[in-house]
C-alpha cells in the first residue's frame, strides 16, 4: 500500500512587516572527499568567496562539493570510485560533506532551527558516502537533542535541493557542450522564475505555474488511490516470495505522487538550444563558437542577470566558477571582475571562485572572502581564511587606498597568493628589490614586495596582512620632521600611526631608512627617475648591490643578517629622531 506522507511542520520565519532573513550559504566542511583528507577543509562563505592557492591542491573539489550534494537524489549525487581518498572505500575515513545553510521563506520544524549571532536561522546537513554508484546518507542536525538524526529538513532530496541556493558551475576545462549547457541553464532558471509570478487573475493567491503543479499533483494522488488494489497485490505476492528468503520480510511500494513535480512539468525543455551569429549571417550553436567566445558570452549572460535580478522574492543562486581569467583577453579581465562583485549586489546571488590571478581580488568591497587552499608538509589539504571584510576593520581611506593601489597595480593583491611578506614605501624599494630577486631566484623566489605607492597607504596594506600573515615587515622612509620652511612635516606624522601597526608578539616589524632609501643606500638622495637610477646602481655597482641585499635579508628573516647603516630597525617615534 502506497505510503502515508507525513506532515511537515513549516515554521514561518517572516516577520509582520514581511522581512525574512537573507537566504544564503554558510558553510562548508568537507573531508575524505577527492584529495582532501581526514582533516576537514571548512570554507566560510561570503557574498564573494575566492580561492587561491597552488594546483592541484583540491580548490577545484571544494566547488565540486556543493554541486554534488545539490544533485542527491540524481546519478550526478553519486560519487565514482576515483571520488574517494586515494581510489579505495575506507569504512573509518569516508567522503562527507556538511552543509550550512541561511534558510529563506518557511523552513522545517523548529527542531532544525539554529538561531545565528546576526538572528537569522541556520540549518546544518550531512551527507556521507560509503560506496561508490550509490545515494549517499543525508542527517539532519537537531537542534533540540544537539545531534544528527536520520530524518531530514524538508523530506525528500528534490524538496532539500529547491530549498537551498541553486548550484551554477563552470568548469576551467569544461567540455563545449557542457559550458553551453550551464549558459542555457542560467538564462532558463531566471526565465523560470519569471514564469512562476505570472498570475491570470491578480487576486488569485497562487500563480498560474503553481497552480498546475498542484494540479499535477492530484493528478498523481488520483492515479496512485485508483490502482490501490493491484499495488495490495504485488505487495503481498512479492513479500510471499520473499518471505521464503527472508522470514518474516515484506515489502511495502511508495509511489511518492507528490515528489518532483517541477520535473513533471518543464516549461523549457531540456534540449533548448543558445544560437550565436554575425547579423543577418548563419548563427549557429554555441557549442561550435570558440572557447573565447563561449566565455565572453558567459560574461554578458552573468552581466544581463545581476542588472535584472529582483532583490528580493526570488530563489537564491551560487555561481560556482574555475579560474575565470581563462580565455580572457586583459582589457576583458576588469570588466569580468566588476560583473562578478556585482552581482550578489543586484540580487539573490553569491560568487565562489578558483583562481591564479590577483587581479580578481577587489579589497574595496565589503563582501569579499580570500581563503588560501594548499598542501602541508604531510601533503594534507588545509584552508585557511585570509580576508574576512568584518575582521579587516577598514575603514572609509583604507578603502579608498586599497582601490587606488589596485588601479595603479592590478597585480597588487599576489602576495594572496603566498610566501614572505614585505611592505615597501615606494616605487625606488619595489625596483631594487624586485632586481635581486632577478638576481639571486633561489633565495627570494618566494617573496612578495608590496608597493604601498605612498607612506600614508602602508597601515591600509597592513591591516590586511595582519589576518593571516604570521610575521612581516614594513621599510619605509624616516623622512625629516619638519618641512624646509619650519613647518611640521606631515610624512614624519605618519611614523606614529605606523608605530601603532605593532602588535605585543612582535609579528610587525618596523625598518626604517634615514632620511630615505636613496640617502641610506646609495649616500645621496635623488631628485629625478629614482627606480631607474636605483636599476643602474644596483646592476653596476657591486657595494651597493650588497648593502640592499642585506636590507633585504635583514627583512625577511636571514638568520644572521644585519641591517646596513643608516637603517633602524624601530618600535618607538623617538628611535627616529
Amino acid at each position: 500500500m502506497a505510503a502515508k506522507k507525513k506532515s511537515v511542520e513549516v515554521v514561518p520565519l517572516v516577520d509582520e512587516e514581511g522581512n525574512s532573513p537573507r537566504p544564503r550559504l554558510h558553510k562548508l566542511q568537507i573531508n575524505n572527499f577527492r584529495s582532501i583528507g581526514t582533516e576537514k577543509v571548512e570554507i566560510e562563505l561570503d557574498d564573494i568567496v575566492v580561492l587561491v592557492g597552488p594546483n592541484n591542491v583540491g580548490k577545484s573539489s571544494i566547488l565540486r562539493a556543493y554541486e554534488t550534494v545539490m544533485s542527491h537524489g540524481s546519478k550526478d549525487g553519486r560519487l565514482t570510485i576515483n571520488d574517494f581518498p586515494n581510489g579505495q572505500v575506507d569504512p573509518e575515513n569516508l567522503p562527507t560533506i556538511e552543509l550550512h545553510t541561511i534558510v529563506f521563506d518557511d523552513a522545517p520544524g523548529e527542531r532544525w532551527l539554529e538561531p545565528t549571532a546576526d538572528s537569522e536561522w541556520l540549518i546544518r546537513e550531512k551527507w556521507v558516502w560509503d560506496s561508490p554508484n550509490k545515494d549517499p546518507k543525508r542527517q539532519g542536525f537537531d537542534t533540540q537533542k544537539n545531534d544528527w538524526d536520520d530524518q531530514v529538513p524538508w523530506g525528500a532530496p528534490n524538496v532539500a535541493n529547491s530549498r537551498r541556493p541553486l548550484p551554477h558551475r563552470i568548469d576551467a576545462f569544461a567540455t563545449p557542450e557542457k559550458q553551453a549547457a550551464e549558459i542555457s541553464k542560467l538564462i532558463t532558471s531566471m526565465l523560470k522564475e519569471k514564469i512562476s509570478e505570472i498570475k491570470s487573475d491578480p487576486e488569485q493567491e497562487q500563480s498560474d505555474y503553481e497552480l498546475i503543479l498542484d494540479r499535477i499533483r492530484q493528478l498523481q494522488t488520483k492515479v496512485v488511490q485508483a490502482t490501490e488494489d493491484e499495488i495490495k497485490v504485488i505487495e503481498s505476492e512479492v513479500s510471499e516470495y520473499l518471505s521464503k528468503l527472508f522470514p518474516k520480510h515484506q515489502i511495502k511500494f511508495d509511489a511518492k505522487p507528490e515528489a518532483d513535480l517541477e520535473g513533471a512539468y518543464q516549461p523549457f525543455k531540456g534540449n533548448a538550444d543558445l544560437l550565436m551569429g554575425p547579423e543577418d549571417g548563419y548563427f549557429s550553436t554555441i557549442e561550435h563558437q570558440g572557447s573565447g567566445a563561449r566565455r565572453t558570452l558567459l560574461w554578458a549572460t552573468l552581466k544581463y542577470l545581476s542588472e535584472s535580478q529582483d532583490k528580493k522574492g526570488s530563489r537564491p543562486h551560487v555561481l560556482l566558477l574555475d579560474e575565470p581569467e581563462i580565455c580572457l583577453h586583459p582589457s576583458a579581465i576588469r570588466e569580468a571582475r566588476s560583473v562578478l562583485y556585482d552581482l550578489p549586489e543586484s540580487g539573490n546571488w553569491q560568487v565562489m571562485i578558483t583562481s591564479h590571478s590577483p587581479i580578481f581580488i577587489d579589497l574595496s568591497k565589503d563582501n569579499t572572502t580570500i581563503i588560501r587552499v594548499f598542501r602541508d608538509e604531510d601533503s594534507e589539504v588545509k584552508s585557511t581564511t585570509l580576508y574576512r571584510p568584518e575582521r579587516a576593520k577598514l575603514d572609509e581611506d583604507d578603502k579608498r587606498n586599497l582601490k587606488l593601489m589596485n588601479v595603479c597595480d592590478p597585480y597588487v593583491h599576489e602576495f594572496f597568493f603566498g610566501g614572505r611578506q614585505v611592505i615597501v614605501e615606494g616605487d625606488t624599494e619595489y625596483t631594487a628589490f624586485s632586481m635581486l630577486k632577478e638576481f639571486y631566484p633561489d633565495e627570494y623566489g618566494d617573496v612578495q614586495i608590496i608597493r604601498a605607492r605612498g607612506k600614508g597607504i602602508i597601515p591600509s596594506v597592513a591591516k590586511v596582512l595582519k589576518q593571516f600573515s604570521k610575521s612581516f615587515c614594513i621599510l619605509h622612509d624616516t623622512d625629516e620632521e619638519l618641512t624646509a620652511n619650519g613647518k611640521k612635516n606631515p610624512a614624519w606624522g605618519m611614523n606614529s600611526t605606523i608605530a601603532d601597526l605593532q602588535e605585543e608578539d612582535g609579528s610587525v616589524n618596523l625598518v626604517a631608512c634615514k632620511t630615505c632609501f636613496e640617502t641610506a643606500l646609495f649616500g645621496e638622495e635623488v631628485k629625478n627617475e629614482k627606480p631607474y637610477n636605483a636599476l643602474v646602481r644596483i646592476r653596476e655597482d657591486e657595494n651597493v648591490r650588497a648593502k640592499v641585499k642585506a636590507l633585504l635579508d635583514y627583512l625577511i628573516g636571514v638568520e644572521g643578517s644585519v641591517l646596513p647603516e643608516n637603517c633602524i630597525h624601530w618600535g618607538a617615534v623617538e628611535e627616529l629622531a
